[in-house]
């Protein structure tokens, strides 16, 4: 049952994401839209659309969040064969969708700090004047001609 939901979800995705489909759904509504002095404009022909747009979108609820689960789970597995691939690269981050969120929190402070301290090198490198941060503002001693614009 699961494959065959997921080969039948493939297929309408790559189908509704078509430009065929996409002429075909405003070819509808052109259809539908010139055909209300046909109908008088009834409850009945508003109706149509309603519930057809309605339904449609419900089932495409189901279909895009199949989508996109599956390339979630793709694309953190190619990331999890690129970390374990890496020597300097620490194992510990493969599972990290399984992490509460104060642990990720934690882990993204971490990088940010990271990537500040690059920065700082970076700078220094360059022979510019690095600007240290101290509570989200700029240490003592720097001047806005050492700030980057």
């Amino acid at each position: 049952m699961k494959d065959l939901f997921h080969k039948l979800a493939q297929k309408v995705s790559a189908a509704v994401g078509s430009p065929a489909a996409f002429l075909l759904a405003i070819l509808t509504i052109l259809v539908w839209g010139c055909s209300g002095p046909l109908f008088h404009y009834s409850d009945t022909w508003q109706l149509v659309i309603n519930t057809g747009t309605t339904i449609v979108t419900f089932l495409m609820v189901f279909l895009i969040q199949n989508t996109q689960n599956r390339d979630a789970r793709v694309m953190h597995l190619k990331l999890d064969e690129l970390i374990r691939a890496l020597d300097p690269a620490r194992n510990s981050l493969l599972d990290l969708e399984d992490l509460s969120d104060e642990e990720i929190e934690r882990l993204e402070r971490e990088f940010k700090g990271l990537r500040d301290q690059i920065q700082v090198m970076k700078e220094v490198k360059e022979g510019a004047k690095p600007k240290i941060k101290t509570g989200g503002k700029e240490a003592p001693g720097t001047t806005p001609r050492t700030r980057k614009r």
